[in-house]
């Protein structure tokens, strides 16, 4: 991919009549230079190049019709105005957006570029283009004249969403699509899958959501030690043709989604429904606490890898991602539960190929059976044309190449499979772990796992290169900030979450190191808060020392309860 020289220039004062807002773009653009006059969008004409693609073209008319609506203007057909023109010369997500007199030109070689420039202008106009309302007939739809040629410097650049332990509906997700979208993330980790819930329809194996997708209760509080739950059924799940939906929904804006069926461990959920995939052969039943299980696929059990096989076929019919994430992480328990025995350790069936295998007896057999398991589902996923991703666990055993290494616990895993030559995506928990709390006064959040503190601006902090070897900029895939939603019960809660430290992970996948600029994203994000209000979207201001969930209370799972079921009748 083309490097770009990071330059930020501002050539000139605004025109000094109605002069059109300041350049606050999330993330900022490589190149831009801002120059004398300004270009009114407001009943523009707009062409598009014959040449673009399908895709491309129903980006650019979600872009005029969000301008259409809130400007309380059509556009017209003719030559000047807004141009889209096909550039092939220009790499994949790459465009350049030149402003003038005549008009706004927009050129780019894919859909990609074209749905970024669209987000750029979108952000460059009043922020009421993303509410689908009229605007307030105050706004001003100038665009001042600009030179702008853009690329993110990583080209993997995700968001983690977890339906696992809170389900959410397809609308919630689409949501979240659409404010990546707004700042040009391109990939959803879809964490489908765990011991507290199977989130996707399976042909194959129906009872996995009709028992898997369901469990008995939810825990109660963060103190899982005292065995409470609230007793209240809880689930849901995705039908083949939702999950297509999410699918295309998040194609047309450029956004491919990586499904996650986590194993062999944090399978309880499956095991419920199919008991003989376990060492124990049941009972077992969907985990009402949070944290891990012990209980895990029989990685000597033959029918596990059959029953992989199958679900794998129907999931790569539905996803067309290159990679599946196949999880391996916490295959054993936690810490304190490593030391005591797992059932792979008395299992006669495991014990059998671990002898077959030469694997000899002792915890550290485990993680070669493990990476057994890992490596048939690697040649089978290959087998299918796909490759995979695991979460950093998976580097301790013999992959072949072509697997990809999600580093979590810290920055070690991806200095550690850079070092072996590895791609490595960055998702530290120390920087991109957004289910922490974003304040210290954990009396005025919402509760969150654990008491790790994570405010917007450590995650702009990240250097993803900092510490690794040379040559890592080739292996360094990109960056993703992970949602786990133990603790996040309704999508206010998720909003408030994710809004605004997304955008802070955005700016670190997408602007270069040097060019990063604490004070310039800072102010940004007033205008980025004005644009969450009008998609209607939940946020945390405590980077303006408003610190607290008052517009949604965080709420309990009986509380939760009683949300939902008002909610539903306003709904009727």
């Amino acid at each position: 991919m083309k490097k770009l020289i990071p330059i930020l220039a501002v050539s000139a004062l605004l025109a000094a009549c109605a002069q059109p807002q300041e350049f606050h773009v999330i993330p900022m653009p490589a190149q831009v230079t801002i120059n004398q006059g300004s270009f009114c969008a407001k009943c523009a004409n707009v062409s598009v190049d014959e040449k673009l693609d399908s895709l491309s073209r129903k980006a650019v008319a979600r872009f005029v019709e969000a301008l259409e609506i809130a400007s309380g203007s059509k556009t017209k057909t003719g030559e000047g105005g807004f141009r889209f023109i096909l550039n092939p010369n220009l790499a994949a997500e790459q465009y350049s957006i030149e402003i003038n007199k005549e008009g706004a030109v927009v050129e780019a070689s894919a859909l990609n570029g074209f749905v970024y420039a669209c987000e750029t202008l979108k952000q460059m106009l009043p922020a009421a283009i993303y509410s689908g309302k009229p605007a307030p007939a105050s706004c001003s739809w100038l665009l001042p004249y600009a030179s702008i040629l853009d690329q993110p410097r990583f080209g993997y650049r995700g968001v983690m969403l977890d339906c696992a332990r809170h389900f959410w509906s397809v609308e919630e997700t689409k949501k979240v699509l659409d404010v990546m979208t707004a700042y040009k993330m391109n990939r959803l980790h879809w964490h489908l899958t765990d011991d507290q819930g199977w989130r996707w329809e399976s042909k194959n194996y129906p009872l996995l959501t009709s028992v898997g997708g369901w469990r008995a209760g939810t825990q109660v509080g963060k103190d899982k030690s005292l065995g409470q739950t609230d007793g209240i059924r809880y689930g849901g799940f995705y039908t083949q043709d939702e999950l297509r939906d999410v699918v295309a929904y998040a194609a047309e804006r450029g956004i491919t989604v990586i499904p996650e069926i986590d194993l062999p461990g944090h399978m309880l959920a499956a095991l419920a429904a199919y008991p003989n995939l376990g060492c124990k052969g049941g009972p077992y039943e969907v985990r009402q606490f949070w944290g891990i299980s012990q209980d895990i696929l029989c990685a000597g059990n033959e029918e596990i890898y059959e029953f992989l096989d199958k679900l794998f076929d129907e999931l790569v019919d539905i996803f067309p991602s290159e990679y599946i994430h196949v999880g391996g992480d916490e295959c054993f328990g936690g810490r304190k539960e490593r030391e005591g025995l797992v059932p792979w350790d008395t299992c006669p069936k495991c014990q059998k190929l671990m002898k077959k295998l030469g694997i000899k007896p002792g915890k550290e057999a485990r993680h070669y059976l493990q990476d057994y398991v890992t490596q048939r589902i690697q040649k089978m996923l290959a087998d299918k044309g796909r490759k995979i991703i695991g979460w950093d666990e998976i580097l301790e055993g013999n992959l072949a190449p072509g697997a990809t290494v999600m580093g979590w616990r810290g920055t070690d895993g991806g200095e550690k499979a850079v070092a072996k030559g590895m791609t490595a995506i960055m998702s530290p928990n120390t920087y991109m772990y957004i289910d922490y709390y974003q304040s210290a006064e954990f009396d005025k959040e919402p509760v969150c796992i654990g008491s790790k503190v994570l405010p917007v601006e450590k995650v702009y902090s990240y250097e993803p290169l900092e510490g690794m070897p040379e040559g890592a900029e080739d292996l360094i895939l990109g960056v993703q900030c992970n949602l786990w939603t133990e603790y996040v019960t309704t999508p206010e809660n998720l909003e408030y979450m994710l809004l605004p430290r997304m955008c802070a992970a955005a700016e670190v996948g997408w602007v270069a190191a040097e060019a990063k600029d604490p004070a310039r994203f800072d102010k940004s994000l007033d205008h980025a808060f004005e644009i969450f209000d009008a998609m209607g979207l939940n946020y945390c201001l405590d980077s303006r020392g408003k610190i607290g969930f008052d517009r949604v209370p965080a709420r309990d799972s009986v509380e939760l309860a009683k949300y939902l079921e008002e909610r539903e009748k306003e709904k009727k």
